[in-house]
């Protein structure tokens, strides 16, 4: 069974780094066709997908957040982790991170196969 868990700090000033690893089981973040993403989701808001790391290690961020955005993986591990940049209160959000089948939108979240349970990230000073 394809499992995917989320860790990280719960709490960040701003102006902080924040780096999240997700944790997956049941599969190899380098089996073929697949990409691995990270979403977030803020109080009372919608979904936005914020970038996302191939089987071959591709890596594709979201415009707007590009500048802020890294995302890495260490396959010995068998985890990826996302890196935010200077964050501010609006950064505040649940964050996710997912699978998808190469060709799927990264926007299109119902034909996102596995998820994780998702880690809420709180940036206050």
């Amino acid at each position: 069974q394809v499992r995917l868990q989320e860790s990280g700090p719960g709490l960040v000033k701003p102006a902080q780094t924040v780096s999240l690893t997700c944790t997956v089981s049941g599969t190899s973040i380098t089996a073929d066709y697949y990409y691995w993403s990270w979403i977030r989701q803020p109080p009372g808001k919608g979904q936005e997908w914020m970038g996302a790391i191939a089987y071959n290690g591709d890596t594709n961020y979201s415009p707007p957040l590009k500048s802020r955005t890294s995302i890495s993986r260490d396959i010995s591990k068998n985890q990826f982790t996302l890196q935010l940049n200077s964050v501010t209160p609006e950064d505040t959000a649940v964050y996710y991170c997912a699978r998808a089948q190469l060709g799927v939108p990264y926007a299109d979240y119902d034909n996102y196969d596995y998820w994780g349970k998702g880690t809420l990230v709180t940036v206050s000073s």
